[in-house]
């Protein structure tokens, strides 16, 4: 027969935090994982990869998907453009019903060319719906071309540009960013 242990202070310290951390590790297998993204969901992700790819598509380059674009908007919204944080989630939104609504299948799962026409119509200010009154379709377009052009042409810093992509296909040296021109030059030459 197995004589008791004494309970001691330090014994039940250890307990506890054994039975705590069984309990962290319980619910972290309970509760799916967090998304990887700072602002946008992964279901927005996977719509954003399709966008940036149409406006900048792959060819014998890396188009926005594999250059990071999706990276860099969401990084942007998380910070400098945290005031698009509303219209970025009203858009995407607008898109998904839409296409819901006419060809029963979300953006990222209609084919290329669909994708484009759809598009070549938001761009246009042509889209249907309440979603899109005011120009909001041309404005939202716009707004996603501007950011993807952005992530795939500006520093990798900012989140998109994934390995220099932009720069080797223009044949650029990694650009070396100075800041504010501090130099005192002189144009005589002294």
């Amino acid at each position: 027969m197995e004589k008791p242990t004494k309970l001691t202070r330090r014994r039940f310290i250890a307990l506890s935090l054994l039975g705590t951390g069984g309990m962290c590790l319980l619910s972290r297998c309970m509760n799916p994982p967090l998304s990887p993204w700072l602002f946008i969901t992964v279901r927005e992700a996977n719509l954003l990869d399709a966008l940036v790819e149409q406006i900048i598509p792959s060819d014998e380059w890396p188009g926005g998907r594999d250059a990071g674009v999706t990276n860099y908007i969401d990084r942007q919204l998380a910070s400098h453009y945290a005031r698009l944080q509303e219209a970025y989630r009203k858009g995407l939104l607008a898109i998904q019903e839409t296409c819901t609504s006419r060809f029963q299948k979300r953006f990222e799962d209609l084919p290329f060319d669909d994708q484009t026409k759809f598009l070549k119509i938001m761009e246009a200010g042509k889209m249907d719906g309440a979603q899109w009154a005011n120009g909001f379709d041309r404005l939202f377009f716009r707004m996603i071309r501007d950011h993807s052009m952005q992530g795939f042409y500006g520093s990798p810093r900012h989140g998109g540009n994934k390995n220099n992509v932009s720069y080797k296909m223009m044949k650029l040296d990694y650009p070396v960013i100075i800041g504010q021109n501090r130099y005192n030059h002189k144009p005589d030459g002294k």
